[in-house]
């Protein structure tokens, strides 16, 4: 654990916003750091610095686009699409306040272990700088019948 705080600090530095902090700032900071806690405790002991940097870096690209580029419009259209989507089939928006443009894929539905209906997706958009970026990650259908993005 001791080895593993200095990559803890050089992410959290990283990652700092200069003055107030965004939706997408926060979210890579904490999306950073659960990222290089669960990165340094995988693989061999001499290889867990290098995972937590990778795992800072992953999980700060996430948070920023789950916290920034996913306003409330764009979960409803990622959540219709999760709905009434057939496996494959790709559904695709451009957000009318940020005028970003995406699409989500989603693959079948399944059963969790806990019981929950869960889909994974591919979600394509821009990142801040209007760069492509593509994401593979997964939603759960919650008690309330709402999607929940499992990071």
């Amino acid at each position: 654990m001791k080895n593993l705080i200095p990559v803890v600090l050089i992410a959290l530095l990283l990652a700092m916003p200069s003055g107030c902090a965004t939706k997408g700032q926060t979210g890579a900071v904490i999306g950073g750091l659960g990222g290089a806690a669960v990165g340094g405790q995988l693989g061999p002991k001499d290889k867990r610095r290098q995972n937590a940097l990778i795992g800072a870096a992953v999980g700060a690209l996430l948070g920023y686009i789950a916290g920034n580029e996913l306003d409330k419009y764009d979960r409803e259209q990622v959540s219709s699409a999760l709905e009434h989507n057939p496996s494959g089939r790709t559904t695709s928006w451009v957000n009318p306040d940020t005028g970003r443009s995406y699409s989500v894929t989603p693959a079948p539905a399944y059963t969790a272990p806990n019981n929950d209906i869960c889909r994974d997706f591919t979600l394509t958009g821009q990142d801040a700088s209007g760069r492509p970026e593509t994401i593979h990650t997964k939603a759960c259908r919650n008690a309330y019948g709402q999607w929940v993005l499992m990071n």
